[in-house]
This record gives structure tokens, sequence and C-alpha cells, in this order.
């Protein structure tokens, strides 16, 4: 008899917060039957299930990354093997064998603590995007699904040895760096990236010796002398990557003034009428916030606003400027550009003039990359990613991946929930048609345990990072804080006894 899980229920049971896809004709070619026809198969699925029945060991699977896409991946997986419902067509249903009900899904993580972006990536001031990790704790506690931090693939175990140890194995481990611009002047002091800045004040761990949002961040950002802030970018107006959301909550920042120059979006409103609808109301209030800016500045001249920001259209950076000395940021020459095409592929284009924009503090936010993990991983270095079709990495079988090393930094959680959707549909086909051998039992992690052990690596399980959760919540609780991250590692196994 399966072992209750916490709560009550059955095994298999909180897998379901998200409904199965449903493809229709002309999308890919198997995709999931909608809840009508799976209540309708299912006398014939008993039948069908137990022909196909037989004594080969159950699936082991491998998740090496617990952010969005790690957890996403296993949660499709898990939640479609307990079913054991498949699908080649919306019209003719296909299942799994029933061993696969027992597959075992093992999540490994680098940090002792898991959630990737969702811990580490979104801003404190939006608690609700966080909300995802109920849903993801609920995977964690399923008895199918096992948890390891504090372990680094590619140093304390190699993917050759997962997959030895493993029937598939999927690469979920995002984008650790960031791009660089390329220009002099960008190892001055006062010149960071955008995700050393989010770092910094969210608590990751590689940046515990500066601060962490919760205390010593929001202090020095409540002492913060900076005034101006300028979002420069090297397109116009139409180009713009932000959501309409983004721009609202700046223009209602209390204390602070948007800065848009009129000038940047002449002749915009015509452009804009026939534009996706998104866009052109995003559009829409960058014209109605310049012109009503910039009314209200000429009423109020220069009056006591504490701080301003702006956006800088059409402005390509060319050299970090140093001071005197040669140390730190006194500014940055920026190239006017010109704009050649239309629309999203509109291409900036110098004009051959510059200017200086003064500045103490410089942050690029011009994207995450991937890092190659493994020498038994193919990777495209110029794209960043692992080469892949459908999630299944190009020529090595019974390896996957998804997530932003599958598609490159792009997109926000339910981009990235999609995507992983995909790649874990691919797993279960290739369970499906026997592309994966599960004929020959593997051992998981009772394998990989054994060599963790032989080079010194205690992994965290998932109860013991609920302690670590508890005592954050408690340290909060005592601030009157949601949370008190702790941010040293070594801090968090002596926590839990390591």
């Amino acid at each position: 008899m399966p072992r209750p899980r916490a709560g009550g229920g059955r095994r298999g049971d909180g897998l379901g917060a998200v409904p199965p896809r449903v493809y229709g004709d002309g999308e890919r070619g198997r995709g999931l039957h909608s809840a009508t026809s799976e209540a309708m198969a299912a006398p014939a699925r008993v039948g069908l299930r137990r022909w196909l029945s037989s004594r080969a060991p159950a699936p082991r699977i491998c998740v090496v990354g617990s952010g969005p896409a790690g957890f996403y991946t296993a949660q499709h997986i898990l939640k479609f093997l307990a079913t054991g419902f498949l699908c080649s067509t919306p019209s003719c249903p296909a299942f799994l064998p029933e061993h696969h009900d027992l597959a075992q899904v093992d999540i490994y993580e680098k940090l002792p603590v898991p959630f990737g972006l969702v811990r580490f990536g979104v801003a404190p001031d939006h608690p609700e995007v966080k909300n995802v990790i109920n849903t993801f704790t609920h995977t964690a506690r399923s008895d199918r699904c096992a948890y390891y931090g504090n372990v680094t693939v590619g140093r304390d175990v190699t993917v050759g040895e997962l997959q030895q140890a493993y029937h598939a194995v999927v690469l979920s481990y995002g984008a650790e760096d960031n791009r660089v611009l390329g220009i002099p002047g960008e190892n001055l002091s006062g010149v960071y990236s955008a995700r050393a800045f989010v770092g910094w004040y969210n608590g990751l761990p590689e940046n515990r010796d500066k601060t962490d949002i919760t205390d010593c961040s929001l202090a020095a950002l409540a002492c913060s002398k900076v005034k101006r802030v300028w979002l420069a970018g090297r397109r116009g107006p139409l180009q713009v990557a932000f959501t309409i959301k983004e721009l609202r909550e700046m223009i209602n920042l209390p204390g602070t003034q948007p800065v848009l120059n009129p000038a940047d979006f002449t002749g915009l409103e015509n452009a804009v009428k026939d534009a996706p609808r998104p866009r052109k109301r995003l559009t829409e209030l960058m014209i109605k916030t310049a012109l009503e800016k910039h009314r209200e500045k000429a009423v109020m001249a220069q009056a006591a606003v504490p701080r301003q920001w702006g956006l800088k259209f059409q402005r390509s950076p060319q050299e970090v400027l140093p001071t005197a000395d040669g140390m730190r940021v006194r500014g940055v020459r920026m190239a006017l550009t010109r704009l050649e095409g239309s629309g999203d592929s509109a291409k900036a284009v110098p004009t051959g003039d510059m200017e200086e924009l003064e500045c103490g503090l410089v942050l690029s936010s011009i994207g995450y990359r991937s890092l190659p993990l493994d020498p038994a991983v193919p990777f495209d270095t110029q794209h960043s990613i692992i080469p892949n079709n459908l999630g299944r990495v190009m020529g090595v079988p019974g390896l996957y991946c998804s997530g932003w090393v599958k598609r490159g930094p792009v997109g926000v959680i339910i981009t990235t929930m999609n995507d992983s959707f995909d790649t874990a549909q691919s797993v279960l086909e290739d369970l499906q048609e026997g592309v994966l051998d599960v004929s020959v039992s593997k051992e998981g992690f009772g394998a990989v345990g054994s060599i963790l052990r032989s080079r010194g690596i205690r992994p965290v399980s998932f109860s013991e990072w609920e302690k670590i959760d508890a005592a954050e919540v408690a340290r909060g609780k005592a601030a009157g804080k949601p949370r008190e991250k702790i941010v040293d590692p070594q801090e968090m196994l002596q926590l839990i006894g390591h």
C-alpha cells in the first residue's frame, strides 16, 4: 500500500495544481486529452495498463536545478506518470506502462536552499509573485520526489555519473552569469551588472559579504544619496522591453518624478494605432506621462522633488569614463543612434554623434547568460544555451534541458512553466515510445549518494530546508517582517546540524 502523504490523500496528491494542457489540431503531434476525454477513456485505460504492465523497473529521473524550470518539469512528469495517461492525438489515447506511476524524480541544487530566481530574483516588494513556491513545495513533499541541496553538479558529481544512475537527466540550472557590455572602463569601481545588484538586495549567498535586503540593503537604500536615475537604451520607445505594469509602478513611486522628453514621442500616436494592444497601451502611457510631466514641470519650475528618473532613447554606451585618479566611474560616453527598420526588428545604427552622461554608478542590464555545466554536455557558446530539439539535448539520448539554459534568458515565470511542460512532455513521450530504456534497473540517488559520501558531500533534504525556512520566518517575525533571509550557506548548514 502506498505511504500516505503529509496532510492526507493518496500518493500523487498535490501535483495537479496546473491543469493538463490541451493541444488542438495543428499543434504539436502529441498532446494531452482534456479532462472529459480522460474520463471517457478510463475503462479502456485500466485494461490497457494491465496489458502493458510488466516487471520492468520504475523510471528514475533526475532534474538539475530547483528554480521554476526544474520544479515545473518535475511537477509535469510526476503528474502524468501518476495517471499513466498520455495521448498521441486528441482523438487517440495512449498510455504509459503501469509501473511508470512508481517513477521517482530527484531534484539536485547547488545551494542548500531551493526555488532559484523565485527566491533570489523576484523584487522584495512583489511577494505575490513568490506564491508559486507553494506549488513547488507540494511537488517536493510528494513521496515520489526528493530534493538534494548543497550538491554542485559538474563538481561534486558529473553529468555522466548522473546518467549512469538515472534513466533520464533534465538540466534546468538556469543562467547564473550576466552578459557584458564589452566596452572600455567596464571594470571600474562603481560599475555593476543588474544581476549583481539584484543578488545584493535579495540576499544571494555569493553576495553575502555585501548585504541582504531585509537588513543592510534596506538601510543602505534608505540612506542613499542618489537623486536621479537614467535608463538608457539603444533603440526607441516602440522597442522598450518593460511592461505597462512596470511603467505604472515607476510613475507612481512616492517622492519621485518621471523625466520623459515629449520630443522622443513625436508622431508615435499615429504609429501605434495598428500596433498590438499591449504595445499600444504602453506607448500611450509613455506619451501621456511625457506630456503631463512636462506641463507640470513648466508650471512648478524646479519644485522640490526628492528624486527623478528618466528614459534616454537611442543611446549606445561606448566607454565608461574614469575619475581623474582612474579608479572610479564618473560618466558614460554614449553614441547617438538612428533606427533602421521598424517594430521589434528595428536596428540601432550609430549616427557618429556622441554625448557624455555624468554619473557615479552604472548598472548594466543587458541580460543573463548560462554557462557550460560539464564537458560531457554540448553547449552553444554563441547563444549560451544547450543545443536541443523540444528539450532533447542534441546528440545525447536520455539528456534533456528546460528553462533558460534551453531557450535563453527571456520571458517570465509563466513562459518558463510552458517551456518546462514541453520538455517534460518530451520525456513522457520517450518513455512511452521506448526511447528511454527502462528495462535496466537504475539506482538513482542510491548510487549518487554513495558517490557524494565518498567525496565528503552531505546533501540537504527538503525537510532540512524547511527548518531553514522556519528559522528565517521566525527571525523576520521578531523584526516585524515576513522573513529575514540567512545569506551565509555555512550558517544554513550549521542550523540543520551539518
